[in-house]
């Protein structure tokens, strides 16, 4: 196919066929594991995803621990 030709379907039609794909992938994945442990596996990359994108932001690993352990966890 023509390279100009999938980048404006890309451009056009991105939300959803990235919606397809991970709707898919979420299928497959509690097809293969059970409801609650693709739950579990989402909800932590959820966290590792929120965790990532303030590392890049430059945030301090310390500060995100600070906001995510209980108080006095860290001396």
């Amino acid at each position: 196919m023509n390279r100009e030709l999938l980048e404006e379907i890309w451009q056009r039609h991105s939300g959803k066929i990235v919606g397809s794909i991970g709707g898919f992938l979420v299928g497959v994945l509690i097809l293969a594991f059970g409801f609650f442990p693709t739950l579990f596996l989402l909800c932590c990359i959820g966290v590792g995803y929120v965790v990532g994108k303030r590392i890049d932001e430059k945030e301090d690993i310390m500060d995100i621990l600070d906001k995510l352990l209980p108080p006095g966890y860290h001396r």
